[in-house]
């Protein structure tokens, strides 16, 4: 019996936050904005549009760095009720066409056409088809990275932004692999690319000259999945149902908390509000396998610690784990958070889960 190849599509809209802003108020249309906090406080940037990036703003970065770097940018609070909704009519967009939706996050999706017959079951006429008609009705532009597989579909989103999509065909996935350089695979951050660049790994192609005992050894269980999306291959499928691996809450503050007593009467906020959050979830205490906290210095280093736990901690509990955490270096603190891992069935997709916060 002939299996059919996946296909999947990748939509990732541009700037998303920013786009909105832009067009709801024309009159910063043209000028470099961004969607964040006051640069007066502790304010970063969630996102920004193309003109403020090319003075170097990006998302994460402190709002007050972000106006050193373009004294001219226009920062705008975030409307994340109204983002919301506009995220939800790109998904009905979606829904004309696949059931198999994946939502990353607000603004972006894996979307599984395999099975879609429209325009002959053509993927980037889907993908072509499903960009007009978000820019049509919401007057949006969204970009899409069109394979055979998450992996490289997520790549090639990125490929001809923005508003722009492209397409790796399965004839093409060897010789495009090839030359990917390995910052492009995601999970490759900073520290792992620095650990490869020390073994003379630049690319895709320098991974696949490696045999797979070899990344095993350097990057441990992580160095099985290296060996595969080196060569292009990932066979993770579009889940309707993302399975919730962690809940965690952080706390930006507005000055630094300079000893044990400012600290502690912060923690009333943070763990109310994890308990809210963990309610609205309806979440079991029985699924929970660890406690994280974090900590932020005032020079920007940040520590975190972890411990297992089998249920809900208490809040003293979570106060007496914070406080061994901020004595090992009883600096000033800018950034505290709080949070849980949760036991889900291991399986080849979530093996290599992402750090809790």
């Amino acid at each position: 019996m002939k299996i059919t190849a996946q296909k999947i599509i990748h939509v990732d809209m541009d700037c998303f936050y920013a786009a909105i802003e832009m067009r709801d108020k024309p009159q910063f249309s043209d000028k470099a904005l961004a969607v964040g906090g006051r640069p007066e406080g502790r304010g970063v940037i969630a996102t920004c549009n193309y003109k403020a990036r090319k003075f170097g703003v990006h998302s994460a970065l402190s709002s007050r760095e972000a106006v050193k770097r373009c004294p001219d940018l226009v920062i705008l609070p975030p409307r994340f009720s109204l983002y919301k909704e506009e995220s939800k009519k790109i998904r009905e967009i979606f829904k004309r066409y696949t059931d198999l939706i994946e939502p990353l996050s607000l603004d972006e999706a894996y979307l599984d056409v395999t099975e879609c017959s429209q325009f002959n079951g053509s993927a980037t006429l889907i993908a072509q088809e499903i960009r007009k008609n978000i820019f049509d009705e919401l007057q949006l532009t969204a970009s899409a990275g069109i394979a055979n597989s998450k992996f490289l579909a997520k790549i090639a989103s990125d490929w001809k932004k923005p508003n722009g999509q492209f397409t790796i065909k399965p004839e093409e996935i060897s010789n495009f692999v090839a030359t990917l350089p390995i910052e492009k695979i995601h999970g490759v951050g900073k520290a792992t690319q620095k650990k490869m660049h020390k073994l003379n790994i630049f690319t895709c192609n320098d991974l696949q000259e490696k045999d797979k005992f070899y990344l095993i050894r350097h990057f441990g269980k992580w160095g099985e999945r290296l060996y595969d999306l080196s060569r292009g291959i990932d066979n993770r499928k579009v889940t309707t149902d993302r399975i919730r691996k962690s809940l965690s809450v952080e706390r930006t503050f507005s000055y630094d908390l300079e000893d044990w007593e400012q600290i502690e009467n912060k923690m009333d906020d943070i763990y109310e509000e994890f308990i809210f959050r963990w309610k609205k979830n309806n979440l079991s205490g029985e699924n929970i396998k660890s406690i994280q906290v974090k900590l932020r210095y005032d020079n920007f280093e940040s520590i975190t610690r972890e411990t297992q736990i089998h249920e809900l901690p208490l809040y003293d509990f979570c106060v007496d784990f914070l406080k061994k955490a901020y004595y090992e270096n009883s600096r000033p603190i800018r950034l505290i958070g709080l949070g849980v891992k949760l036991k889900v069935k291991e399986s080849k997709e979530n093996k290599n889960q992402l750090p809790l916060f």
